[in-house]
């Protein structure tokens, strides 16, 4: 079922009390339904970005991506924000930590919220995705290829990101972890230590690593959108959200 829906910018608190943009996508035509935070990838704040609130909304979910570069450069295009971010090593991980703290606050807040709520992220957001459910009481959370969970950063990548998987004991929810067998960041290496670890904390999971896929297989506006594979791993998405937050 497809459903109606509603989506508009709008202002959060985020970490600090900061004010900070964010985009809302929300269904009209339902009672109580689960929520969704949506973390951006490095590109940013951007409309491929929006588009993927708007496919959760009108599967009948509440859906609000924070800004993440809302401090770095307001009211700058995506991609001036997102060079912003990258010459300062990416977001710390403290203050994105905050962010999605504020973005499920307000969306527990929204009348027709039945109090649950996921995480989903795409390539840097999958990391923070993935320390957002280790460092929040999240109800599901979703790591599509997410970078550096299991390896530091190299010194020339423009994030500046360590590797986290020492939080996996932490956890808070089941983890649907989607990845391309080709992609370098993570690597199926990296992807295989992460699921060891999460193995060895008795955690529940569930990780696809799809061959012929590599990094962003999810950004239909790039050569790596991979039409298939996106087709099968948003089923995937949906039956999680069913499992865990409907």
């Amino acid at each position: 079922m497809t459903h109606n829906l509603i989506a508009e910018t709008i202002s959060i608190s985020g970490h600090g009390g900061d004010d900070i943009e964010a985009y809302l996508a929300q269904p009209t035509d339902v009672d109580k339904v689960g929520s969704i935070v949506v973390i951006h990838h490095m590109p940013g704040y951007d409309e491929e970005t929006k588009e993927i609130c708007r496919t959760f909304a009108a599967h009948g979910y509440n859906a609000l991506m924070p800004n993440l570069y809302s401090r770095e450069a307001p009211g700058a295009s995506p991609d001036d924000a997102a060079a912003v971010a990258r010459a300062n090593g990416g977001v710390p991980d403290e203050r994105l930590v905050g962010d999605v703290d504020g973005a499920m606050r307000h969306l527990k807040s929204l009348a027709h919220a039945n109090g649950k709520v996921a995480s989903i992220g795409y390539c840097s957001g999958g990391r923070q995705s993935f320390l957002a459910g280790c460092r929040l009481n999240l109800d599901g959370v979703i790591d599509c290829y997410g970078a550096f969970v299991a390896a530091d950063a190299p010194a020339e990548s423009p994030l500046q990101a360590k590797a986290i998987v020492g939080e996996t004991p932490n956890l808070s929810a089941p983890l649907l972890g989607l990845f391309g067998a080709d992609d370098k960041f993570p690597s199926p290496e990296q992807t295989a230590e992460l699921e060891k670890a999460l193995t060895e904390a008795g955690k529940e999971f569930d990780f696809h690593v799809y061959e012929g896929a590599g990094h962003a297989f999810f950004s239909v506006n790039r050569p790596s959108f991979r039409p298939e594979t996106a087709l099968e791993a948003w089923g995937l998405i949906f039956d999680f959200l069913s499992r865990t937050i409907s």
